[in-house]
């Protein structure tokens, strides 16, 4: 009587478990179908770069890319939920290296799990705009916790918005609009293998953003749009 009352107790624990478990595995599957190579990555980013750009609701995104540190460009973040949200995708990080030159890019992952009962599922694309040396230097590190090694606020939109103080701002597109994205709790860390696969050799992301170590001419497309939207006046 006693086991059969401790394995009624336990069962929610171990449905949470499982859901937790499913959630994760579906994840990874969809995400891996999404990308699977690095080049495949930047080719979209320059999509997603170009549609953020050329929209009237990224004035403020353009007027202050040549302020800006650096860019993390994710075409792709896939949220879902069952019990447990979560959200994730990959990404590449250009630093800004002169007045308007952009290095070439180095390849992150963004990924967080909240525990909530929660039910829907959603797709976006999302663009970190990184305002501070803080920040870039944060991202260089293993790992980094937006809203808890660096301030992170959503990005504003429209003509005459403006800006919150933060080291990054958050911009997304989602369900057919533009918006700010709360990116809060999130963990953003170099994703190795994929630097090592663009490059043809080991690399870290301070090798690729500040040692100029390595090239690969297929991203001067992404470095190029970067380029001639930052030397654009409003």
């Amino acid at each position: 009587m006693k086991n059969r009352r401790k394995e009624e107790e336990n069962m929610p624990q171990r449905l949470l478990g499982w859901t937790l478990i499913l959630f994760l595995a579906f994840f990874s599957l969809a995400a891996a179908k999404n990308y699977d190579k690095p080049h495949e990555l930047v080719d979209r980013s320059y999509i997603t770069l170009q549609k953020f750009l050329q929209d009237e609701d990224m004035a403020w995104l353009r007027q202050h890319l040549e302020k800006a540190k650096g860019i993390i460009i994710v075409p792709q973040l896939l949220k879902g939920a069952f019990f447990v949200g979560g959200a994730g995708g990959s990404g590449v990080f250009l630093v800004r290296s002169g007045a308007c030159e952009w290095t070439y890019p180095a390849f992150y992952t963004l990924g967080s799990v909240s525990l909530g009962l929660q039910i829907g599922g959603e797709t976006a694309e999302l663009i970190l705009l990184v305002m501070s040396q803080k920040g870039v230097d944060a991202l260089l590190s293993t790992a980094v916790k937006l809203g808890g090694d660096v301030s992170v606020a959503a990005g504003p939109i429209g003509m005459r918005a403006k800006a919150q103080v933060a080291d990054i701002l958050a911009f997304g597109y989602a369900k057919g609009a533009f918006i700010g994205f709360s990116v809060e709790g999130a963990v953003i860390k170099p994703k190795d293998a994929w630097n090592r696969m663009y490059y043809h050799k080991l690399v870290r992301p301070v090798d690729i953003l500040y040692g100029h170590k390595v090239k690969n001419p297929h991203a001067d497309k992404l470095r190029r749009l970067l380029h001639d939207y930052c030397q654009r006046k409003p």
